[in-house]
């Protein structure tokens, strides 16, 4: 153990000299905890078929959330594109410019 705490020596002070970096891993636990509300409150799914939808459609909620965008907006635009035979919209950020 002991080695393997020296091996990651660096990245565990990581947040000490660059800026930005957190200390804890809050982001990571606030943006799961929805997923793991819905799974406990719904007991999760029957099929694989279901996990995959549910896997995706949480990751297009969490990627709408980080961008201020509207999930429902995004949802309507993906079901029009689909019915025109349009291109998907994209969840990619839009460019800085």
């Amino acid at each position: 153990m002991c080695g393997n705490l020296l091996d990651s020596w660096p990245a565990l002070w990581t947040f000490a000299y660059v800026d930005g970096v957190e200390p804890t891993n809050n982001a990571a636990e606030r943006a799961l905890r929805p997923a793991v509300l819905w799974r406990k409150g719904s007991f999760g799914t029957q099929s694989d078929a279901g996990s995959r939808f549910v896997e995706r459609i949480m990751t297009v909620a969490a990627t709408c959330k980080q961008q201020g965008r509207s999930l429902l907006d995004f949802l309507v635009a993906a079901s029009t594109a689909t019915r025109l035979g349009l291109p998907p919209p994209s969840l990619l950020p839009a460019p800085s410019a």
